[in-house]
């Protein structure tokens, strides 16, 4: 027995090391090309890998890797890289690292997979098998034509595309590469194709066109097959007339489609079908569609199996051919809008007779699928709002006023369905979306009850990238909120309402960005936007307030405070995600514009464009705010020029941001005062969050801004803008308690005041007056992960190569749980107090490092893992203290500290 006994402790004892060692070791997961897994149909030249390391060993680091691409699974599987074999490559680089192989071809795909070295030079593993393929890389490499049903623009009817043929033999591979304008649907022997909706991505059309790659191998079959094409009206042929002009756009036409179906059989050959004169055209079920009127569904004319080879179509007529847009066809290489979500309803009730009103609790963004019976020929009709009238009914009045301003005829935010009068019927619309909370149905059979509608939330599918919770309910919600704001508001663009205006302003999308990317993987949906506005800029570098647009914005809209998104998102990406290619490629686009902006100034100083929009009462001087984005444009020029290597221009514009700053303090500081223009909220933190304060008077004129937030009873007095600057600067300067009683505020004006109200997405204005689903006071999300949490990039080592964590403990807070998925991995940032101590629990992933602040003024108090930082614990480097924070740098790895309560 006792040798027995020995035995098993010996085995214990070997596993136990066994394990300790592979915890010990490095392994290679999360593969990605361009943001993205295993994408189809890329156009990047080089396209840019990623990678994520995982450890449970502190001060784990890549210092090695070697890539591995190659042209066949089973090549890969044998470790042969016919297209890269990067060997022993000595580098701790592991994201945006441009593929530097053989020259890829039109639709090819590449299968790679890397393996590292770690801090000991021990290899690893390869990490598991990932992919990536190339679309149509040159114009020749479309066969197609472009084809219409008509060229009429104000034809109604959606058009309806096929074509019938048969493969011989059995299919190994099949690509379907789609760019339908303005919208489409693909089906393919009777199924729609995907889950994508609202395809392709809004663009500027005559200088850009989108198409998207499908793999479409299950879908077809030996022998007889047919694909089918439902093309709506989207962007691309606005017939509802606004304010905006979209139905006079430079790009107007009929829907038109470019389809390549691509087809590789077992034996080798290759069969290309593609949009031609030889696809019939027809007209189905939808009478009008508008993108911001809504849907007309007749569906006793449908067509069953109109998208199956079985279907007669001799009394179709052929397609037309058509001239194809003007501009470039690039890869969509972004997320596709999705549903992502459906709702039941909260209530409903019948405010006339007849007339039901469903309540889903949310305002969001998407469209109602109607499930109902009835005779054929009943009319019944969806009004979407985000508002109810005194009696119940839906009011459109706030978000219908710049189309009903056109033709107060007009239809607006509403989808009719005629019944075929064949059963239960289910049906929602294609081609348009709305921002509602509320469904006003008419003219349905019955009575109706909750299973008779449903909401379907729709946006971008850009990954989950951050949590954030804490303690108290108030600011959940408040979080809540911004995120389904957020997402109601990224539909291929980032736009500024669901409901009135769906349109891309410039201002609420570089506002908001810094919340987006720390709360979801939203960064391929910017990088498209940016071409957008470079294709709107014109040659003397001035830019529209809205884009895509018709031409409106240009004389009224813009200015330096919303046409910094061209600089600043961009410069977003670079911090958040280590992308310094959207800077440098577009660095020409960015130095026109602070070019146009100088050409503006005087002495210095622009007077130019919005302001601080929708402030809460006080007015701030214009010249200020937009002197101030004009400094932070070429701050963010000079740094884009040093990622060219253009080192002239570097130095040129660092030079001229020194001499705007001299300028700006000469204009606006008032030296007697310690102030800045009117000493508004907005004027102190803007010359503050952009470092435009000379160091020996940073105290005295936070001071004033303490006391002018401390005169408003610790409430916001801002626009946008100042509401971006207010909570990061009063935190990053010492008074995060300011910071908390501001944001905590349950009395207007407030975040939580629209709570109390009854939101559930952010609203337009402090008052509630207008829209109230917008995100463009939505960088408090980004605060409640900077302050609360304490997690912070760190733009001198880019994609969170190092960054601090610094958590402050305000209010009544007792614990706070956070992560964000960094471009090296897992960020955990969650503390709690218990009793008179602080525990912080802190997750730093491999290949980063970080600078962690602990409110404590002495480190001899801090126990780690249970020991006190005495030196001994692995992963600390250093230790100081420094303003009443305990100050380390720290390894990757997981860290447990302890340490007293501020002011125990």
């Amino acid at each position: 027995m006792l040798g027995c006994m020995r035995i098993l402790i010996w085995l214990m004892a070997t596993l136990a090391v066994a394990c300790s060692a592979g915890a010990a070791g490095v392994r290679v997961d999360g593969l990605r090309c361009e943001y993205l897994t295993n994408p189809l149909g890329l156009d990047a030249a080089q396209p840019r890998l990623s990678w994520v390391l995982l450890s449970s060993r502190r001060g784990q680091k890549q210092t090695a890797c070697q890539i591995l691409a190659a042209s066949s699974a089973d090549l890969l599987r044998h470790d042969q890289g016919d297209l890269w074999d990067t060997g022993r490559l000595a580098t701790g680089q592991s994201i945006q690292m441009p593929y530097g192989g053989k020259p890829l071809q039109s639709r090819q795909r590449c299968f790679w997979k890397v393996r590292v070295w770690d801090k000991d030079g021990k290899a690893s593993a390869y990490s598991p098998p990932a992919f990536f393929e190339m679309g149509l890389l040159e114009p020749a490499d479309w066969h197609g034509q472009w084809i219409a049903q008509t060229t009429d623009t104000n034809s109604a009817p959606a058009p309806l595309l096929r074509r019938a043929f048969v493969l011989d033999g059995k299919i190994e591979q099949a690509r379907a590469y789609v760019c339908g304008l303005g919208y489409y649907e693909l089906r393919l022997n009777g199924e729609k194709v995907g889950d994508h909706i609202l395809d392709p991505g809004y663009t500027r059309y005559d200088k850009r066109a989108l198409y998207v790659t499908y793999d479409v191998t299950k879908a077809l079959r030996r022998g007889s097959n047919a694909l089918g094409v439902i093309l709506g009206n989207g962007w691309y042929n606005v017939q509802t007339r606004a304010v905006w002009n979209f139905h006079q756009a430079p790009w107007r036409a009929a829907p038109k489609l470019l389809l390549e179906l691509a087809v590789r059989f077992a034996d080798g050959r290759e069969e290309i079908i593609a949009s031609d004169g030889q696809w019939k055209a027809g007209r189905g079920s939808i009478l009008f569609d508008s993108i911001y009127g809504g849907e007309n569904y007749d569906a006793r004319l449908d067509k069953p199996g109109w998208d199956t080879p079985a279907f007669d179509d001799s009394a179709w007529a052929a397609a037309v051919v058509a001239p194809p847009p003007d501009g470039l066809l690039a890869a969509q290489t972004m997320p596709a809008i999705q549903v992502d979500r459906m709702l039941v309803p909260k209530t409903v009730s019948e405010p006339k007779p007849g007339v039901f009103v469903y309540d889903f609790g949310q305002n969001m963004a998407g469209f109602a699928q109607l499930k109902i019976k009835g005779p054929a020929g009943t009319k019944v009709s969806m009004k979407y709002g985000e508002r109810l009238t005194r009696d119940g009914l839906v009011d459109q009045e706030s978000i219908a006023q710049y189309v009903k301003r056109m033709d107060s005829a007009q239809q607006f935010q509403t989808d009719n369905y005629i019944l075929s009068g064949h059963g239960l019927e289910t049906w929602h619309s294609r081609f348009d979306y709305d921002g509602f909370q509320y469904v006003e149905v008419t003219g349905a059979p019955g009575k109706l009850g909750p299973k008779n509608l449903t909401a379907c939330f729709i946006h971008s599918a850009v990954p989950l990238a951050g949590e954030f919770e804490c303690s108290n309910p108030l600011m959940n919600r408040i979080r809540a909120a911004g995120r389904w704001a957020y997402l109601s508001n990224l539909q291929g663009i980032p736009t500024d309402c669901p409901h009135r205006e769906k349109n891309g302003w410039t201002g609420d999308a570089h506002l908001a960005a810094e919340q987006g990317l720390f709360n979801y993987a939203s960064a391929p949906v910017y990088a498209k936007w940016i071409n957008d506005l470079c294709d709107e800029q014109r040659p003397d570098g001035e830019l529209p307030g809205i884009v895509p647009t018709s031409g409106w914005g240009y004389e009224w809209g813009n200015g330096p405070a919303w046409d910094s998104a061209l600089l600043l998102i961009p410069y977003y990406l670079y911090v958040y995600e280590g992308d310094t290619r959207v800077l440098t490629s577009h660095y020409e686009h960015l130095r026109r514009y602070v070019d146009f902006l100088t050409g503006k100034a005087r002495d210095g100083i622009v007077d130019w464009g919005l302001n601080d929009w929708a402030p809460a009462k006080t007015v701030t001087p214009r010249d200020i705010t937009s002197t101030a984005y004009y400094y932070r444009d070429i701050l963010v020029l000079a740094q884009a020029a040093s990622l060219a290597g253009n080192e002239a221009d570097a130095r040129k514009y660092a030079q001229l941001a020194g001499e705007i700053k001299g300028e700006f303090n000469r204009k606006f500081f008032h030296a007697a005062s310690h102030s800045y223009g009117n000493g508004s909220q907005t004027s102190l933190s803007c010359a503050l969050y952009e470092d435009l304060v000379e160091a020996p008077e940073r105290a005295a004129v936070l001071s004033n801004l303490v006391a002018g937030v401390q005169a408003r009873d610790n409430h916001i007095d801002t626009g946008i803008l100042g509401a971006k600057y207010l909570l990061t600067t009063l935190t990053d300067n010492g008074r995060a308690d300011v910071a908390w009683a501001v944001a905590s505020q349950r009395t207007a004006p407030s975040w939580g005041w629209w709570i109390g109200q009854g939101a559930t997405t952010l609203w337009e204005e402090w008052n509630g007056s207008s829209s109230r689903n917008h995100i463009m006071y939505g960088d408090i999300l980004a605060w409640f992960y900077k302050a609360l949490a304490g997690l912070n990039p760190d733009p001198s080592a880019p994609g969170f190569k190092h960054f601090t964590l610094q958590p402050h403990v305000v209010g009544d807070l007792t614990w706070v749980r956070s992560h964000h998925d960094c471009p090296f991995g897992r960020i955990e940032a969650n503390w709690r107090r218990d009793g008179k101590r602080l525990l912080f629990d802190a997750i730093i992933p491999p290949n980063t490092t970080a600078t962690v602040m602990l409110p404590c003024a002495a480190p001899a108090l801090i126990r780690e893992g249970g020991h006190p930082l005495d030196g001994r614990v692995a992963g600390i480097k250093t230790l100081d203290a420094e303003d009443g924070w305990s100050v380390m740098e720290v390894e990757s790895g997981s860290y447990h500290f302890s340490l007293p309560l501020p002011g125990s």
